[in-house]
């Protein structure tokens, strides 16, 4: 397939749009920023037709690189040491994770070491598709510092032998488990398929990688098979890798991917669902002309003292296809456009997520992504700076009248390649001499399996990741041992507004989310965390 090269002009005129569009006035990522409305009450938008349970408002909080024993190894039970104080409720349920003999004896020839609230900051370890195979390692989970474990970087970052290992507890991740222990969470959910950020972040709005293909700056597709496994003679195949987003003038210079097919974005729009996708520093900081592309170029501070830039293309799942790209990162005409086909064309700035719940104007379905500073990914993230991101974004609903129908899910894109003593199970097959290696060279799961619509490289599910559900219709200290995986979310959103599904997408094998929730009551109780110390403020 070949693509004319996007030009700025080009592509506002197709859309019928001018380029003048004025960013909003008010703050970026602090809810506290943003300039008060004119008086009235409150009237909730967004929901548009009948949904299929109480949820009419779903808000799907995605932040990076994280495994399930990196955060909830020890649950619930917290050194205290260090941080914030972690005391759990008496009838907390246990979780599938770090027993004793894993602690003192593992496998894998180092000891998970705890990290403490002042080794927030920790060096990026490699969370590549065949490395995270390779340390699954036919299933033994035994080889992780020999191949995703990374133990040296550069300064402040904490580079140490065998750290991939290592964990935090409710010290750190203190508003993680807090919401655990009041609403519910999985201790058995997974990565759709290995590897990093792209194929997780399209599995969340698709569940179908196949359909990439990776094109040069005019639009002409190019061989890159690192990047997308086995492509036919069009070089359209399955991505497996990391590569900025083809629709996005905030990109990376060079070669970018593009997707075909669908994503529930344009599922919804075909029912008329108001949705968004809310991303820190996505606001252009200088607007595109009909000569020059659009410049990302905010920036904020980690607990370190790093600028980080606040923007990712390669975060934003939306911005790889045609249908659902904000090239030109546009600002919507109006506040009223948020959720709806625009200027914007659903994707924002996350200074609109919060203003849209302060106007009572939040879309349908939501998806949520800090700034990088906030997002959680080692090496330029932490989860200090995570934690107040998520407190903000969650007690900006707690707040308001949304909460009463709304359903928040925290999860996550990828692992990072941090170890988890859990092997995934494996659901989709699949045999690529130069991606696969679960099961020995070239060979994911049985090769008399043939995997989902026939396409290979979608070796799956990958590495155990966190998933929590918080809701005043979740199940309160609740832990779902039932196999979930990122589809899950999307055959949530399907399915509760009646959208129908993607071809070849995984979703259509998803465990559901109906367990974390209980549709018979309606309890609105909320407990509201400090965004600094992820302690309980109010229940």
């Amino acid at each position: 397939m070949r693509r004319t090269a996007i030009t700025a002009a080009a592509a506002a005129g197709a859309l019928g749009l001018s380029l003048a569009v004025a960013q909003p006035s008010f703050g970026s990522q602090n809810p506290g920023t943003i300039a008060p409305q004119s008086g009235g009450s409150v009237v909730l938008t967004g929901a548009t037709g009948g949904t299929a349970t109480p949820i009419k408002h779903v808000v799907v909080i995605f932040d990076e690189n994280v495994s399930f024993d990196h955060y909830f190894g020890t649950y619930p039970v917290a050194a205290n040491t260090d941080g914030t104080t972690f005391k759990a409720k008496a009838n907390t349920p246990s979780v599938n994770g770090l027993t004793t003999s894993l602690l003192t004896d593992n496998p894998n020839g180092s000891n998970p070491t705890r990290l403490s609230s002042s080794q927030a900051l920790t060096c990026d370890q490699d969370h590549s598709d065949t490395p995270e195979q390779q340390a699954y390692d036919y299933g033994l989970a035994d080889k992780f510092p020999q191949y995703t474990g990374v133990a040296t970087c550069a300064s402040p970052d904490q580079g140490v032998p065998g750290l991939v290992m290592d964990y935090y507890d409710g010290n750190t991740v203190t508003a993680l488990w807090n919401y655990a222990q009041n609403y519910s969470m999985s201790d058995d959910n997974y990565d759709t398929t290995y590897g990093p950020s792209t194929p997780g972040a399209i599995n969340l709005v698709s569940g179908q990688t196949y359909g990439g293909e990776v094109v040069n700056s005019a639009g002409t597709p190019v061989a890159n098979s690192s990047v997308v496994a086995s492509p036919n003679s069009s070089e359209l195949g399955t991505d497996v890798a990391d590569m900025d987003p083809y629709f996005d003038d905030c990109s990376k210079v060079g070669n970018r991917l593009e997707m075909t097919g669908q994503n529930v974005g344009d599922l919804l729009n075909q029912k008329n669902v108001s949705w968004g996708w809310f991303q820190g520093g996505f606001g252009a900081t200088t607007a595109a002309t009909s000569t020059t592309p659009a410049v990302c170029g905010a920036t904020d501070t980690n607990i370190g003292g790093e600028t980080v830039a606040d923007y990712s293309a390669h975060h934003d799942p939306f911005q790889y296809y045609a249908s659902t790209a904000n090239v030109h990162h546009t600002a919507p005409a109006s506040e009223a456009e948020v959720g709806h086909s625009g200027h914007a064309n659903h994707q924002y700035d996350l200074s609109y997520y919060y203003q849209s719940i302060k106007d009572g104007n939040l879309p349908s379905v939501s998806f949520v992504k800090a700034a990088e500073y906030q997002d959680g990914h080692a090496g330029y993230s932490d989860p200090t700076d995570e934690q107040t991101g998520l407190v903000n974004e969650i007690n900006a609903i707690e707040t308001s009248p949304y909460w009463k129908d709304t359903a928040i899910v925290i999860t996550y894109d990828d692992s990072d390649g941090w170890y988890d003593h859990q092997a995934p199970p494996n659901v989709n097959s699949s045999s690529d001499p130069a991606v696969d290696a679960l099961d020995g060279t070239g060979q994911c799961g049985s090769s008399a399996r043939t995997p989902l619509a026939g396409e290979q490289d979608r070796c799956g599910y990958g590495p155990r990741i966190p998933l929590l559900v918080i809701s005043p219709y979740a199940k309160s200290n609740y832990v779902n041992h039932s196999v979930t995986d990122q589809t899950s979310v999307l055959s949530f959103i399907e399915q509760n507004w009646k959208t129908g599904t993607i071809t070849g997408s995984l979703a259509a094998d998803a465990g559901s989310l109906d367990s974390f929730f209980d549709f018979n009551k309606h309890n609105a109780d909320r407990v509201v965390l400090d965004p600094k110390t992820g302690a309980v403020l109010k229940d």
